[in-house]
């Protein structure tokens, strides 16, 4: 099946025009991008992954890279610009931007040209997800990755998570100061009430997400894998009991924790219990029905299997939540992927997400494999024209 076949019409919100100055290896490119999409061919180091950084950028108004803001100004420059311009079937447009000056600093985030009272309340506005060879770090890599994962996911579906993520980080701040200084029990204990009203609500979101998803996540993974089983599970730090406890109950088993952990985190300085320390799980299953957690266990395909099922149950998760097609961004996830399983990821697109697909890849040849349908575009040197 070939990408763009079914969804021809103009979709019902995409990403029509993409403007940036100064972003990484980008000076000045204004790009009209069409309904249904487009191919970007181009070798290593030309800039197709920072084009769709660029774009993800105004999803989420970082890198998804990880990197730094001041890190995404091209050399020599002093200010990057990105914006993105979204139309919806009736012709409606609405404008997204953000700017960052690296000698103050300072971001600017605008929707419709004015500047939000909170910059969660402008997040995820594009729909984008984005599929990445790196993504094989949030299976393999450590646990830091799978929270950020959550986080991410989380902050662009769950009112008040942010919020309550970010309150949670500033109290566990405040809480680990005061244990590395090695200050009395009564003065750390002041700061578990406000970490345990901000972590017992970010816990609970993701353990209801995480129970919500585990059906999703399996039938996608054994999609892809052609029949394999997979499973996603939360290892929480605080043991909550359960797949949907409420707040309240997270809140009794935190507390507990804390009162148990005591003594040990005044002796090394830091939180022992908390979000902060929650993990993912992903497993399979030997031929004998033994369970084999695919961090360790798993093989490079079965990482990257993982990995892209999650990234399906985000778009998912997108979907339901903002009401429409997500826009999918494909950063040549083809190239260490067998035929099979890169084709059921075509199939995935065609027939559940349908929407606009921006996809590179440094070889033409694999779009002729994964459907010839979508414009096509070259990059070379933060120059990007037509092929």
């Amino acid at each position: 099946m070939a990408l763009g076949t079914r969804h021809q019409a103009l979709l019902p919100l995409h990403l029509a025009r993409l403007h940036l100055r100064n972003y990484r290896n980008f000076a000045e490119q204004e790009l009209e991008i069409p309904p249904q999409g487009v191919a970007i061919v181009g070798d290593n180091g030309q800039g197709k992954t920072n084009l769709l950084e660029s774009i993800y950028y105004l999803e989420i108004f970082r890198s998804f890279r990880g990197a730094p803001d001041e890190q995404l100004v091209r050399f020599g420059e002093e200010v990057f610009r990105v914006e993105g311009t979204l139309r919806g079937d009736d012709g409606a447009e609405r404008k997204l931007a953000a700017a960052f000056e690296r000698r103050r600093k300072k971001k600017k985030v605008t929707v419709g040209g004015a500047e939000p009272e909170r910059l969660g309340d402008a997040l995820g506005k594009v729909g984008a997800v984005i599929f990445s060879p790196s993504d094989v770090e949030i299976v393999a890599g450590g646990p830091g990755e799978r929270r950020r994962f959550l986080d991410i996911v989380l902050s662009l579906a769950e009112p008040g998570y942010l919020g309550a993520l970010q309150r949670y980080r500033q109290a566990l701040f405040q809480r680990n100061t005061l244990l590395r200084q090695g200050s009395p029990a009564p003065l750390v204990e002041l700061w578990n009430d406000p970490l345990v009203a901000a972590g017992s609500r970010v816990l609970e979101a993701r353990a209801r997400w995480v129970a919500d998803r585990a059906a999703s996540f399996a039938a996608h993974y054994a999609r892809v894998a052609g029949g394999q089983p997979g499973t996603l599970a939360l290892a929480p730090s605080v043991e909550i009991g359960g797949d949907a406890p409420s707040v309240a109950a997270i809140a009794a088993a935190f507390r507990d924790k804390l009162a148990r952990v005591a003594e040990r985190e005044q002796r090394r300085g830091m939180t022992l219990a908390g979000p902060h320390r929650d993990d993912l799980r992903f497993a399979t299953h030997a031929p004998d029905g033994t369970a084999l957690e695919l961090r360790t266990y798993g093989s490079g395909g079965q990482q990257r299997t993982a990995a892209i099922a999650l990234r399906m149950v985000e778009a998912e998760t997108i979907r339901q939540t903002r009401g429409r097609e997500s826009v999918i961004l494909l950063d040549d996830v083809f190239a260490e992927l067998d035929p099979g399983r890169s084709q059921r990821i075509v199939e995935w697109i065609e027939g559940e997400e349908g929407g606009q697909v921006i996809l590179t890849s440094p070889k033409p040849t694999d779009f002729q494999v994964h459907g010839d349908t979508l414009p096509r575009w070259t990059i070379r040197d933060g120059v990007v024209s037509p092929l």
